[in-house]
């Protein structure tokens, strides 16, 4: 397999996987080419794994969990493991910020600031392994006995993530896996593969047992394999509602642990308090973050009625504005979309809400005279909530304007959704924007924005998720709970 890398990447085992301590060939010897959205060129190609190979990085974290040290070391061993591995990584912002850009066209100037973000959060689990109470003691209610209420680790882990933010997604799982003691299983996905690679490299060089960190890259039938296999005792799974239910549904049937964190459709209310500009400002440079490729975007936004037109208005304003263009460009304020199916299916739903009766407001079309898969800022107006693009996550730049008679309806509207992920209300009054916050049925919401700390417990209501990442709240997938009651004094006779 010829060697093919983005410029500024330096993985030394493009062709292998990593399994049980070791780089090892793909039993097939298949391949997976990575395709650059704003090149629509290979940018690398790297081994593709199998269900042999996915069974065999399976049985390997299993004989590290079975038998091997690190679920037994001690909370502070574990935790200076991850802190070599984040000042490894540290040394490697470069190189993962190259291959975020290369692999889906994550803008040169934010792409920094995401990876570094990830390399953040091994340090961060190490301080909070150190700080969580892992063993406790509390009186009981059987005479002579003491209660003590233990947190052992779940298991092996199963990590899968998804494209729009491989790095940043990849290492809130496998953080507090590890530093719970749970070998780990990364499988990224087969078009964003080159942060798990150097996360891999760099669990090699700072010393963790072999078995306890595992990559295997691979499409969706060798995926299915790591999701069936009973092996796995913790699925941490990223990606969309539907492969989400898959995941669920196989998992129950062998009682495996799972989080599930999927799709959103998620409401931006604004409140009559809100000047027009400054709403159309927050919205129009909103959806166009990452493309619109997030799963937290702000894509409906419900105003009053009587103003809709006005903060159309502003809102278009705003996405004229927008430089579109290469991400390597350090003015570029929107790159392309990841993929050509991610293009397609984006066309496909604006096609869709003009057929519904929306209104094509702005945009709507590639981009002319880009090579890439680039897309326009979009907006459609006067878009009624029951239309599919309101109800069905687009992932990508496309906006929805829905009119609202007052909060009430407003509200209505915002829960009116199978998800419930992320939510904002615009407001200059914070007991206003709290007291509507507390009405909206998901898992987080901010005053005025997409604004989102992933230092603290990050999930969604309904078929947003199960479970929740970032924070001490985030350890609690991977543990399991136990209780011993031992006696206090001589045991009867």
């Amino acid at each position: 397999m010829a060697t093919v890398l983005p410029e500024n990447v330096n993985i030394k085992h493009p062709d292998k996987l990593f399994i049980g301590g070791e780089w090892v060939a793909p039993t097939s010897g298949d391949s997976i080419e990575v395709v650059s959205p704003h090149t629509e060129e290979v940018c690398a190609v790297i081994a593709e794994a199998n269900a042999d190979d996915v069974n065999a990085a399976v049985a390997a974290a299993r004989q590290a969990f079975d038998h091997g040290p690190w679920p037994t070391m001690s909370v502070s061993e574990r935790a200076n493991a991850l802190r070599r591995m984040a000042e490894i990584l540290r040394g490697r912002i470069p190189e993962l910020a190259a291959a975020f850009t290369a692999e889906i066209g994550a803008l040169s100037s934010f792409a920094p600031v995401a990876v570094g973000g990830a390399v953040e959060t091994l340090a961060a689990y190490a301080d909070i392994g150190e700080n969580y109470a892992w063993e406790t003691s509390r009186p009981s209610t059987v005479p002579g006995n003491t209660a003590h209420v233990i947190r052992e680790p779940v298991g092996v882990v199963a990590a899968i993530a998804p494209w729009n933010m491989p790095g940043a997604i990849m290492t809130q799982k496998i953080a507090p896996a590890l530093i719970s003691g749970c070998p780990v299983i990364m499988k990224p996905s087969p078009e964003t593969p080159l942060e798990a690679y150097i996360i891999a490299e760099a669990a090699e060089e700072a010393g963790l047992p072999a078995g306890v960190i595992n990559l295997v890259t691979a499409h969706r039938e060798a995926a299915d394999q790591l999701v069936q296999n009973p092996g796995v005792d913790k699925i941490s799974f990223t990606g969309s509602t539907a492969a989400g239910r898959h995941i669920a549904s196989v998992a129950g049937a062998r009682m495996a642990r799972v989080t599930l964190e999927l799709g959103g459709k998620s409401p931006a209310i604004v409140l009559d308090d809100m000047p027009a500009e400054v709403a159309g400002k927050i919205l129009a440079r909103t959806i166009t973050i990452l493309s619109g490729q997030v799963c937290a975007m702000l894509s409906r936004a419900i105003v009053p009625a009587h103003r809709h037109d006005e903060i159309a208005e502003a809102i278009i304003a705003e996405m004229k504005q927008v430089k579109v263009g290469s991400p390597l460009d350090p003015e570029t304020e929107m790159g392309p979309v990841a993929m050509k199916r991610q293009l397609e299916r984006i066309e496909h739903y604006v096609e869709t809400g003009i057929k519904e009766g929306a209104i094509l407001a702005y945009g709507g079309r590639r981009v002319e005279g880009l090579k890439g898969y680039y897309f326009e800022p979009t907006l459609f107006t006067n878009v009624d909530n029951k239309m599919t693009i309101a109800r069905e996550e687009i992932f990508g730049p496309v906006l929805s304007l829905i009119p609202a008679r007052d909060v009430d309806h407003a509200v209505e509207l915002a829960n009116e959704t199978e998800y419930g992920l992320n939510s904002s209300v615009f407001t200059n009054d914070a007991e206003a924007a709290y007291a509507i916050g507390r009405r909206i049925r998901a898992g987080n919401m901010a005053q005025n924005g997409m604004n989102a700390d992933f230092t603290l417990p990050f999930g969604g209501f309904k078929c947003s998720g199960i479970g929740r990442e970032g924070g001490v709240e985030g350890l609690t997938p991977y543990i399991e709970t136990k209780v011993m009651l031992l006696q206090t004094g001589e045991a009867a006779e």
